[in-house]
């Protein structure tokens, strides 16, 4: 038994999460995390909301609250949106948190005390007209490198590079859209990642089995040259910057650590949470010197979300010079796009978490951005690509497979599995081939390659229509019961087979899968032993109501009038 730690990208708490952001770190993560303790392995699958930062300020003052408050709903609101699509967090913590302030604090003081931590004179934009200092979110204006308008003050979304707020072209500020800016002195802390780049490129160098995405963004910094980075901010709401005794920082009154700062770091503070609330330890999982040596940590997110966790985040670990677990695979994903543009959550455009499920129920959803996700290369979503493969794979393939059988079984064995009859040649062709799939998908969810464990899991489930066709055990049936009935258990065990093996993906229907053959074990199946002989004779079996019910067109018509389609 393996111990696998998991966090996916911190999902930011200004407003329920589009498909985009679920498909690009969260569901992932989940799969994985449902496929590992499938397979007896000990996982520990960790997320939170990410709650302080320029953002959370604004959406609190748009929304008239105190941002305290506004946090507080807005956690509740997302956690209940990752608990109806089945998100299986042992832990959604908050950055928030205490334990995150006293560990933010902590990495900042250790990170002084080996000297790569100075207080700098910094020349920062300040807004006449709203009377503060504005940090690097609060100002938006043109990339100086690739000329996109509405670039933020930290990063441009258009080509990835990382900005400072002066750089920006014809800047104005997000809090009023003031253009009456100009710059002044403040003190700031900054990160000295220059006097780190050589460790960080030896830890990046000795990663192994990276995807080229996650490792090319990682080297493209490098190779750019790394710069010191501020790492606090003119804020009200954050995690305070403390001096040696606890209280404020002489000359840096007021001032907090910069979300980017202290968000990666609610990683071990969440799990901190965890095992506070559990009555567990959670040093053996981060603290390699009390037992995490063993423990493989895998990070999942979107690409834009690459270079903070390959250069920044490391940056805060090695610096320590404590003996923290760093990541060993990181697992990044590609934009998934709404027709001809970004999902964005700014912008309202897209289907979001909480909408997508007034539609359709939670495995829908999960199937389509698992088996369709943005895995290889960005990845557009249409109305009329998910009706297609939800008809095709879900209705069609598997649905239709539970059915067939479970109702003919209803019909023709007083909804019993059957006794009596052979297996044959039929039959050992069929679990040679089911092995091999189980084998392929096996592989494939291990090496975190969804779209292949997906397109493994549908062709298993196309063998189990292509037996029914054989086999037809309702024509033999009318001449020979008996011997029908070996089909018919064979087929039912296949009922049960499919549910474990969706399980990971769409782990609703699996349950109500396994239930209808009087099963309930949804462990990820091995290929060892006879797996299309499990269910006892005599078990009850009773149909289900339709699992998977068939998008209609009509239905397409009225979403993309409500959300927009192709003209979008």
């Amino acid at each position: 038994m393996a111990r696998i730690l998991i966090t996916s990208a911190l999902p930011y708490i200004n407003g329920i999460k589009h498909l985009g952001n679920l498909a690009g770190s969260m569901l992932p993560a989940d799969v994985y995390a449902r496929f590992k303790r499938g397979r007896g392995d000990e996982v520990l699958y960790i997320c939170a909301t990410d709650e302080h930062g320029t953002p959370a300020e604004l959406a609190a003052a748009a929304a008239c609250q105190d941002v305290r408050i506004y946090c507080d709903e807005q956690h509740q609101i997302q956690k209940a949106a990752g608990e109806a699509f089945g998100l299986s967090y042992d832990w959604f913590g908050r950055s928030s948190s205490e334990a995150n302030r006293d560990l933010t604090q902590h990495f900042a003081a250790a990170l002084e005390a080996n000297g790569f931590i100075e207080e700098r004179v910094d020349r920062m934009i300040y807004s006449i007209d709203d009377a503060r200092f504005l940090p690097d979110r609060y100002v938006e204006g043109t990339c100086p490198h690739c000329g996109h308008v509405g670039a933020r003050g930290d990063q441009c979304d258009n080509c990835g590079r990382l900005l400072d707020p002066v750089d920006l072209i014809d800047p104005y500020s997000s809090v009023s859209g003031s253009r009456n800016l100009e710059v002044r002195d403040t003190r700031h802390l900054y990160l000295l990642q220059t006097r780190l780049e050589q460790p960080i490129r030896d830890w990046i160098d000795g990663r192994q089995g990276w995807q080229t995405l996650a490792k090319s963004i990682a080297l493209k910094h490098l190779d750019e040259g790394l710069i010191d980075r501020g790492i606090t901010r003119d804020l009200k709401w954050g995690v305070p910057v403390v001096g040696p005794d606890g209280g404020p920082r002489p000359g840096m009154e007021g001032k907090v650590f910069y979300v980017w700062f202290d968000a990666p770091i609610e990683y071990i503070g969440a799990t901190q949470e965890w095992a506070t609330a559990n009555g567990r330890t959670w040093r053996d999982w981060w603290r390699t010197d009390e037992g995490a040596d063993d423990v493989r940590y895998v990070q999942f997110m979107g690409k834009d979300n690459v270079a903070f966790h390959t250069v920044s985040f490391p940056a805060t670990i090695l610096g320590s010079g404590e003996p923290w677990k760093t990541v060993d695979t990181l697992k990044a994903f590609n934009w998934l796009n709404w027709y001809g543009g970004k999902f964005s959550t700014s912008q309202k455009r897209g289907v979001f978490m909480d909408q997508a499920l007034e539609i359709l129920p939670a495995d829908y959803w999960r199937w389509h951005l698992t088996a369709y996700g943005p895995e290889g290369s960005d990845a557009a979503f249409t109305w009329e690509q998910f009706q297609s493969t939800t008809n095709k794979d879900l209705a069609d393939v598997l649905g239709n497979f539970v059915n067939r059988i479970v109702k003919f079984t209803e019909s023709k064995y007083d909804g019993v599995v059957p006794d009596g009859g052979e297996v044959g040649a039929l039959e050992a062709d069929l679990v040679r081939d089911v092995s091999a799939g189980i084998a392929e998908a096996t592989a494939a969810f291990e090496a975190m390659e969804f779209r292949k464990a997906c397109v493994a899991l549908r062709a298993v489930w196309v063998l189990g229509n292509e037996y029914l066709q054989v086999a037809a055990p309702w024509t033999v049936f009318k001449t020979d019961p008996v011997q029908a009935a070996a089909s018919a258990r064979t087929a039912l065990n296949l009922v049960a087979l499919f549910a474990r093996l969706a399980a990971p993906v769409i782990p609703s229907s699996a349950a109500r899968i396994a239930a209808s053959v009087g099963a309930d074990d949804l462990t990820w199946p091995e290929t060892n032993g006879n797996l299309l002989d499990v269910l006892p004779r005599g078990q009850k079996v009773q149909a289900t109501e339709v699992l998977f019910r068939k998008i209609e067109d009509l239905q397409v018509a009225e979403w993309a009038e409500r959300f927009g389609g192709a003209e979008a």
